[in-house]
């Protein structure tokens, strides 16, 4: 695993965005993750090191979460920042190009016929930036995996979420950190201890203080209601939620969902109307599990796996 950075370009300047890369460098076939609303790429490791075999996996910090920068202009805070961000992290690791001498061998294994394969996983958030960038025209986004969300989420999951990232809450230890996340995190399922120690140790940063804070900025969600946003409206009704429906038709590529049978953010009456509209979609629910699962288990790795790898 190598950890990366590079210089996106919002409406308020520069900030930098880092990712985690697993596998060969040179793979044609690259998997990016993305997280969700107040996670960070580090979620994603156990799923990483288990596809880096077969595939390049990129595992992207979101601005204002994990090892990227906070944005000086907390109104950015919206999802036309983060698929612009999202777009230049694509360019990066795909473009037969750029990149140097590494840029210019993968140029050259294209040149000989390699297929270049680009597919998205994405938990919540990250699964919503998924849907807004495969249904643009010309999307490279080939498979797209959607961690327990869809193109509806209620308001009351939305202010549920709101309620616990807005709190700048300190911690002693990792240990404090840890039982916090046991807490507002119970949703992911039966992790083992090791895996809740691996969120609590990259959940977090230490302060000069000595103690702990979560590792995003508390004013991530400052525009989740969507209104300052214009690429994540709100439904007819604004107490309803985020409303993608228009945008969920314009989606042609292969889905996987991922559903935890507990979730609230994936409404069962939300999943039946996705597959009426899109009868070939996929569909594992999960049970045991709210939102959102962690993909860290061997069920739901494997799930992942067969979905990406099969011809």
């Amino acid at each position: 695993m190598r950890q990366d950075s590079f210089l996106s370009l919002g409406t308020g300047g520069f900030h930098r965005i880092a990712y985690t890369d697993w596998g060969d460098p040179l793979n044609p076939h690259v998997a990016v993750c993305v997280h969700g609303l107040a996670r960070n790429s580090r979620d994603f490791d156990f799923l990483a090191a288990a596809l880096e075999r077969d595939c390049r996996v990129v595992c992207m910090d979101v601005a204002g979460r994990g090892e990227s920068d906070w944005l000086e202009d907390k109104s950015e805070y919206n999802f036309s920042t983060y698929l612009s961000d999202a777009a230049a992290l694509l360019a990066r690791v795909t473009a037969p190009g750029a990149g140097g001498w590494l840029g210019g061998l993968r140029s050259r294994m294209l040149r000989r016929g390699a297929p270049q394969k680009l597919d998205w996983i994405g938990t919540s958030m990250g699964g919503l930036i998924g849907i807004l960038l495969a249904a643009k025209p010309g999307s490279p986004i080939r498979r797209l995996v959607l961690n327990d969300v869809g193109p509806f989420v209620p308001w009351a999951a939305l202010f549920r979420m709101k309620g616990y990232v807005g709190r700048s809450t300190r911690f002693a230890d990792l240990g404090e950190v840890e039982a916090y996340l046991r807490t507002v995190c119970v949703g992911f399922g039966a992790l083992s201890d090791a895996q809740w120690a691996h969120l609590a140790r990259y959940g977090a940063r230490a302060g000069e203080d000595g103690g702990y804070a979560l590792s995003y900025d508390p004013d991530i969600g400052r525009n989740m209601r969507g209104h300052l946003d214009p690429e994540l409206p709100i439904g007819p009704d604004l107490l309803r939620g985020i409303d993608l429906w228009s945008t969920w038709d314009k989606v042609a590529c292969p889905m996987l969902v991922l559903r935890g049978a507990e979730s609230e953010v994936l409404l069962p009456e939300t999943l039946r109307e996705m597959q009426r509209r899109k009868p070939e979609l996929e569909v594992i629910e999960l049970a045991g599990v709210g939102h959102a699962p962690a993909l860290m288990s061997a069920e739901q790795i494997a799930a992942v796996q067969r979905f990406l790898l099969r011809p």
